[in-house]
């Protein structure tokens, strides 16, 4: 068995910003837009008149400010209200392995590596552009990696469960450096016309290499002390768009075809689970809470990375302790901890213990705890 380190983090950053005030204006125009439409219904009782947001209900409910998106003039339509992407022919280089490529470039040069060092390639993400040919074999392709890649999706938590198959075949000797690429075109799948989350999601991608640790040159790697992955069955988040959604002849605007979520249950029922499943993952490599310098966690809300720092140590973490990305870039699924870690960890010092934890539909928990050689 061998030793694996993370000894490469990358980042794409989507080129146009949505700020709170843009998403409110066109949100609300849709919310007139829509309520005079049905201005009869909603007279006569038989419909509820949608409600307007507002800069401060967005700040207060989520802690995020703005967003990155790929495309903005298509969100901010208040007739149209999702990004307008234009289809590419199959022998042009897709969307999705455009912006994995990039943040895999990044990643490979932080690593000092090159393509061609990589031998397996996990793209993983909360939704993919396409059934097949993988994302993951595009990509290889694109970059010139050798080996086999694959796609998975466990929705936010996508990136930690990646990021553990990557571990374990580094580990067992399966292969010397492995790529894991996280592109989340959130911004594709949301619901932007939904008060209680049109403001949650942003575009972006995440990459990072994980190696042999005895091998990693890199001035800033990290080695993997453990992986812990956890399932639960939830409705609470949801999507129901797929392949079979045509053959039920399913309108592609119903409601369940996109991002929805009961959030209250949410918060409710992970915190206490992505704290405790945290705390016994430390356990079993004999280490506290208190021994963490740092944790990079899910960036999907403020209050609940506050409310799981607040479980783990004993006082609501420090930026310090727990870094917050969603403040500018919103909730990126299973990118968020990612985005933390790439951010924040290179101010570390050797020996320093960290842990990186994403939690989402499904339910799914992933975490690493890492320690900077």
């Amino acid at each position: 068995m061998y030793q694996a380190a993370i000894s490469g983090t990358g980042l794409w950053v989507a080129p146009h910003t949505i700020s709170n005030a843009e998403l409110v204006t066109a949100y609300n125009a849709y919310v007139h837009q829509e309520n005079e439409k049905h201005a009869e219904a909603i007279a006569a009782g038989e419909r509820k008149a949608l409600p307007e947001s507002s800069e401060e209900f967005i700040v207060k409910a989520s802690g995020i400010k703005q967003r990155y998106v790929i495309e903005k003039e298509g969100i901010l339509d208040p007739t149209r209200m999702r990004p307008r992407l234009t289809p590419r022919p199959d022998d042009q280089l897709s969307l999705m392995a455009e912006i994995a490529v990039a943040a895999a470039t990044q990643a490979l040069e932080n690593a000092g590596r090159k393509g061609e060092d990589i031998e397996m390639v996990v793209c993983a993400a909360s939704n993919m552009q396409r059934q097949y040919p993988a994302m993951a074999i595009e990509v290889q392709n694109a970059i010139g990696a050798k080996g086999y890649g694959f796609d998975m999706n466990v929705a936010c938590s996508s990136a930690t469960f990646g990021l553990e198959q990557a571990v374990n075949a580094v580990r067992t000797g399966q292969v010397k450096a492995a790529l894991v690429i996280n592109p989340e075109i959130t911004s594709a799948h949301h619901a932007w016309m939904d008060r209680d989350c049109h403001f949650i999601f942003g575009d972006v991608c995440t990459a990072l290499v994980i190696e042999r640790a005895d091998l990693a040159t890199s001035a800033n790697r990290w080695e993997v002390l453990g992986t812990r992955l956890a399932t639960q069955f939830s409705n609470n988040i949801r999507n129901n768009a797929g392949f079979m959604s045509r053959s039920e002849d399913r309108n592609p605007e119903d409601r369940d075809q996109l991002f929805m979520q009961e959030g209250r249950k949410v918060f409710k029922e992970v915190c206490p689970m992505a704290a405790e499943h945290i705390a016994n993952q430390l356990e079993t490599l004999g280490l506290t809470p208190a021994q963490v310098r740092r944790f990079w966690l899910h960036q999907a809300n403020l209050s609940m990375n506050q409310l799981i720092g607040k479980r783990l140590l004993g006082h609501e973490p420090s930026f310090d302790e727990a870094p917050v990305i969603l403040d500018e870039f919103a909730n990126t699924a299973s990118a968020g901890s990612i985005i933390a870690f790439h951010r924040h960890s290179q101010d570390l010092q050797a020996g320093d213990v960290g842990v990186i934890c994403s939690f989402g539909a499904g339910y799914s928990i992933g975490s690493l705890v890492v320690r900077k050689q």
